[in-house]
């Protein structure tokens, strides 16, 4: 039986944390502040206060993320649409949605409608069918990189074969915004976590406004710079949260 440590502490066999990690509020809650991902090493990289911070306090998801996560349930997974509510606001600041605010999944009208207008792009696109087709979709993965557990879920899955969902407001921009982003840091712990060669890796990316899409491999390089910042976000994380470095020492030091 093989089993992982995690942040905490705790010790869980394989099979069964896995298991967990179907269950949203399992990866998403419990797991998140207790095994590092992509997302948490982007915090890190930024500062390990708002590692901190957001790992404590949460973060409110931007309008952007909320259609993202939208377009990802209804080209991925549309039976998990039906356990949201739209909800009839013209702003964020109603009554209406201040009230259904962190009481169940919800979202507004023209998120929606934006979301169903790309994710059904996507689904008529030929090329992006002959990558999906006969493949799992958001499939979990847990594993040690660096002496830390890491998570993963891969929007994509097929044995030896790993392709993640995106949208930009910019498709020509992809490959620049890519690395602003962080999406090197995702695509070292995917391939390292799944197993998965780098040239059987794609991001397919979906721009908004005009709904072109883009489908992209990886290079060395762009893995390589997403080992790096993973790293240093590794070894931040052990000096501030395992050493347990005064956060209030973090001092970025440069020269203009």
């Amino acid at each position: 039986m093989k089993i992982i440590e995690l942040l905490d502490g705790s010790t869980w066999d394989m099979e069964t944390v896995l298991a967990k990690m179907q269950d949203d509020s399992f990866y998403y809650g419990n797991l998140s502040k207790n095994a590092l991902s992509s997302s948490a090493c982007k915090l890190l990289l930024t500062s390990p206060k708002t590692y901190h911070y957001v790992t404590k306090y949460g973060s409110e998801d931007s309008d952007a993320f909320a259609v993202g996560r939208l377009v990802h349930l209804m080209a991925l997974e549309p039976h998990k649409v039906e356990e949201y509510e739209v909800i009839e606001v013209q702003s964020k600041n109603a009554k209406a949605w201040q009230d259904a605010k962190g009481k169940r999944n919800i979202c507004t009208r023209k998120e929606y409608d934006e979301a169903q207008r790309i994710a059904d792009a996507l689904l008529r696109n030929e090329n992006v069918l002959g990558l999906i087709t006969g493949c799992e979709f958001e499939v979990p993965k847990i594993g040690m990189i660096g002496g830390l557990p890491f998570r993963a879920k891969a929007d994509i899955y097929a044995d030896g074969f790993l392709a993640d969902l995106k949208t930009t407001t910019d498709l020509r921009a992809f490959p620049y915004s890519a690395k602003k982003y962080g999406y090197d840091v995702q695509a070292f712990i995917y391939t390292r976590l799944f197993g998965v060669p780098i040239d059987k890796f794609y991001f397919i990316a979906i721009d908004k406004a005009s709904l072109d899409i883009g489908i992209y491999g990886i290079s060395p390089e762009f893995v390589e710079e997403g080992e790096r910042k993973t790293m240093e976000a590794i070894e931040l994380y052990k000096q501030f949260f395992i050493l347990g470095e005064d956060l209030d020492s973090y001092t970025i030091v440069g020269t203009l």
